[in-house]
C-alpha cells in the first residue's frame, strides 16, 4: 500500500492533500511492526472506495494494478520486442499460448475486438477468491478485482507493446469463481 499511497502522491494525479493525510494516517496506523497488514489493507481500501469514484480508481489502478506479476516482466517485454512486427490479433493469440495458458483456470478468455477497439479479459483469481471466503478482505471486493484489472491491463501494455486504459469491470455477485468469473474491459488507447 505504501508504494499505491506513493504513486497517488504524484502532483499529476492532482489528489488534494486532506484527502491524502486520510491514507498517511492508514499508513502510520496499521503499517508499522507488530501490526497484522490485513486490517491495514481493508481500511486503505475502503477508504479508496469512499473517497475516490469509480473513474478516479480505474485511473489509480492503471498506474498501479495488483498482481502484476514483476517476476514476469522481463519476459513480457522480450515478447514485446521479438513480437512488435506482427499485427495485433497476431501477436494476442502468441500472448495467450505463451503466458495465459499456463495460470490454470484463472485466466477464462481474452478477446480483442477491432471493430470496439477493446481486449475483454476473463479473469478467476483463486488468491482473490480465497482471501475473501477465508476473511481476510472484509472490504469491498470490487475494490480489489479493480485492482486486479489495473494488473491484467498493465501485463498486457508491456507484452503487446499497447497502450490501455480500463472501461470497465465486471465482478459476479456471488463471488468470484472459475463458473463465474470477473470481466475487465480495456480500452486500446494506441
Amino acid at each position: 500500500m505504501r508504494t499505491f499511497y506513493g504513486m497517488m502522491k504524484k502532483k499529476k494525479n492532482e489528489i488534494p492533500e486532506d484527502k491524502l493525510l486520510i491514507f498517511q494516517n492508514i499508513l502510520d496506523t496499521y503499517f508499522v511492526p507488530g501490526c497484522g497488514s490485513n486490517a491495514g489493507d481493508n481500511m486503505f481500501m475502503e477508504a479508496i472506495g469512499e473517497h475516490f469514484t469509480e473513474e478516479e480508481r480505474f485511473r489509480l489502478w492503471e498506474q498501479s494494478g495488483g498482481c502484476r506479476g514483476f517476476g514476469h516482466e522481463k519476459a513480457r517485454k522480450a515478447f514485446a520486442a521479438e513480437h512488435a512486427e506482427l499485427p495485433l490479433p497476431v501477436k494476442l493469440d502468441v500472448y495467450i499460448m505463451e503466458f495465459e495458458n499456463g495460470l490454470k483456470g484463472k485466466t477464462r478468455n481474452i478477446v480483442l475486438d477491432e471493430e470496439n477497439n477493446t481486449i475483454t479479459f476473463t479473469w478467476a483469481c483463486d488468491e482473490c477468491y480465497n482471501h475473501s471466503v477465508k476473511g481476510k478482505i472484509t472490504a469491498p471486493f470490487s475494490l480489489y478485482y479493480e485492482g486486479c484489472a489495473g494488473g491484467r491491463m498493465q501485463n498486457l501494455q508491456s507484452a503487446l507493446g499497447i497502450k490501455l486504459r480500463i472501461k470497465s469491470v465486471e465482478i459476479p455477485k456471488q463471488g468470484v469463481s472459475k463458473e463465474n468469473p470477473c470481466v475487465f474491459v480495456f480500452e486500446i488507447v494506441k
